[in-house]
């Protein structure tokens, strides 16, 4: 539909044709709809919403296939990569992607993601990490920061008995078949358009077939946290990025040469 001058004007942004027009069930504040809203710009910009293929993860993005409007498939708890792995062999022409929270991909589905990244598997996998089991009721998580309280830990997360929190980027970017692992975050402006140029080079390493490619997303879960938005959002930059350093983990040279 054709706009008047006044509505040019006063049109700010639109919602992206790789999203429903549907209300989400996310906390308020959540910024799984921020990470929802990135993905969907990019595969529009880059004309991918006919050939995409999504697999949703269990945990809080349990719906998600609801929201994207593209292809979707459900995994079995932290078995998305697998899955992915299979729809990308049999559909080698299909953009192939994961979205995962962290008590998916860090717990059950820490043996799923490694050996498809050790593989090299040609997919693009999202990960929000919130630090938390945000679903089930806000318990440690493999990624919970030491000190922090949840419901499994109420006295903080003792890192003598209970371990310290995985990195999953750094540690994926080990691996030879990883060609793409960064790690982003969503708590400002900035760094929110920095992780849809990582989302864009996710996407970008997959079309021209050069392998595995993650991009780790810090997030927030104010209910969970026992937070307001704008205190979890402050949290996130003073806690959880001093302890998960944002930047580019694993970029295999041939991505590296990718213009955007």
């Amino acid at each position: 539909m054709a706009l008047n001058e006044s509505e040019m004007e006063t049109m700010v942004y639109e919602r992206p044709e790789a999203l429903t027009n549907g209300i989400t069930h996310y906390c308020p504040g959540c910024t799984h709809g921020t990470a929802h809203r990135l993905i969907a710009e990019v595969i529009d910009e880059m004309g991918l919403r006919d050939k995409t293929i999504g697999v949703a993860s269990v945990g809080c993005s349990v719906f998600a296939y609801n929201y994207f409007d593209f292809d979707f498939v459900q995994a079995p708890h932290g078995r998305a990569p697998a899955m992915a792995t299979g729809v990308k062999r049999v559909l080698p022409d299909r953009i192939v992607m994961t979205y995962q929270g962290d008590g998916d991909l860090a717990s059950i589905g820490m043996a799923e993601i490694v050996h498809a990244a050790a593989r090299g598997e040609n997919i693009s996998v999202f990960f929000l990490n919130n630090a938390n089991y945000g679903m089930t009721g806000g318990q440690m998580a493999p990624t919970t920061l030491p000190g922090q309280k949840t419901t499994s830990s109420p006295n903080g997360r003792d890192v003598e008995t209970q371990g310290y929190p995985i990195k999953v980027s750094e540690l994926l970017s080990t691996l030879d078949g990883a060609s793409y692992v960064v790690r982003r975050s969503l708590h400002d402006a900035k760094n929110i358009r920095l992780a849809k140029k990582a989302i864009r080079m996710a996407f970008e390493t997959q079309v021209r077939g050069l392998g595995f490619s993650m991009v780790e997303l810090l997030s927030i879960c104010p209910t969970n946290w026992g937070m307001t938005p704008l205190n979890s959002l402050q949290w996130l930059e003073e806690k959880m990025v001093p302890y998960y350093p944002l930047g580019d983990y694993k970029v295999h040279p041939a991505v590296a040469e990718i213009k955007i």
